[in-house]
């Protein structure tokens, strides 16, 4: 019966094993889609509003099946509600530690769980559940960005910095600035430096040297609205190029999430 709920174990195995895919289908359908039909506005928010539905819907049910912490307050909800005749007890998801002063501790339940996933977990069910908490952190741009940067080509990265007076760097006052946000299509170009930084933080993205052969991209980056207002609250402004590239962990997480993997292996 399990396999056939949600959020049944079954229903867990199967979700975490189509997660990537699920999420990964979205992402490069939506820039696949945007390359295709650049001018076709209601084509876009179509494959948009796609992202978003199944994104959120992907998110929901992870957060139900494998939020440790949501498992641990779920199980101590059903250990203190009262019994009602006649139903059937809820049996506790986790291990709970005891209840102190008849309040569930849940931080406390949720390391419990971590740590009984840890003993039942083989290598490929560890890599799913992980690859599983990353993509939950995923925005829909931030899916598009990674799309992009897919096939590990380069893209220009730009941080505007506060010269002193000696000619070195000051306040860095826009970091990570690039052009794989246009090139991906987001919906929000304006925080394609947060996307980015936040991709490098996840692991996902790594921040290379200034790659020569992209000045003209690199020119191109300086006339960026959110480069030129960054500008403007500095005396003197200095621009530190750099590139961004997929990482090792970043390509093996694109490989298990590629919507087009089982197109290539059935054609």
């Amino acid at each position: 019966m399990d396999a056939e709920r949600p959020n049944g174990r079954g229903g867990a195995d199967d979700l975490a094993r189509r997660a990537g895919q699920l999420a990964g289908w979205a992402a490069r359908t939506g820039f696949a889609l945007g390359r295709k039909f650049p001018g076709v506005e209601t084509a876009e928010r179509t494959v948009r509003e796609v992202e978003r539905q199944l994104l959120t819907e992907l998110r929901r049910r992870l957060d139900e099946v494998d939020d440790p912490y949501h498992a641990a307050l779920t199980a101590a909800s059903a250990m203190n509600r009262p019994a009602v005749p006649g139903r059937r007890p809820i049996e506790a998801a986790v291990t709970l530690v005891p209840v102190r002063d008849n309040h569930a501790e849940p931080l406390r339940a949720a390391m419990a769980e971590l740590l009984n996933h840890s003993v039942g977990f083989g290598r490929e069910r560890a890599r799913e559940y992980f690859y599983a908490i990353i993509l939950r952190q995923l925005t829909p741009d931030e899916a598009r960005i990674l799309a992009a940067l897919s096939d590990g080509s380069p893209f220009p990265a730009l941080d505007v910095v506060e010269r002193t007076g000696l000619g070195g760097n000051g306040r860095v006052v826009l970091r990570n600035a690039s052009t794989v946000g246009k090139a991906a299509g987001v919906s929000l170009p304006d925080q394609v430096p947060g996307y980015v930084t936040r991709l490098i933080g996840l692991g996902l993205v790594d921040l290379d040297e200034e790659v020569p052969s992209l000045e003209t991209q690199y020119e191109i980056l300086l006339t960026d609205e959110t480069v030129r207002d960054a500008e403007k609250h500095v005396r003197r402004a200095k621009f530190v190029r750099r590139t961004i590239h997929v990482s090792r962990l970043g390509a093996q997480f694109w490989r298990a999430c590629d919507p087009s993997f089982g197109e290539h292996s059935t054609g």
